[in-house]
C-alpha cells in the first residue's frame, strides 16, 4: 500500500473549510454604535427622557400623597 492512499480502516480528512463569517453584532453594540454616530442627538433624547420620567413620578407622588 502506498503511503498517498488512506487506509480502508481510518476515515479520510474532511476537506479544509472556508473560515466562519462573524457572527453579527449585538443589537447593543449597534445601539452604542448609532449613538456614537449622532452624539448630540442621541444625548438630548436621553435627557428629554430622563427629564420626562423624572416629572412624571415626582408628578405622581405629589398626588398620591
Amino acid at each position: 500500500m502506498s503511503q498517498n492512499q488512506p487506509s480502508l480502516d481510518t476515515p479520510a480528512a474532511p476537506p479544509p473549510t472556508a473560515p466562519q463569517p462573524e457572527a453579527p453584532p449585538s443589537f447593543v453594540k449597534l445601539a452604542m454604535r448609532n449613538m456614537v454616530k449622532k452624539g448630540g442627538k442621541s444625548l438630548f433624547h436621553f435627557l428629554l427622557t430622563v427629564t420626562a420620567l423624572l416629572t412624571l413620578l415626582v408628578g405622581l407622588a405629589y398626588l398620591t400623597r
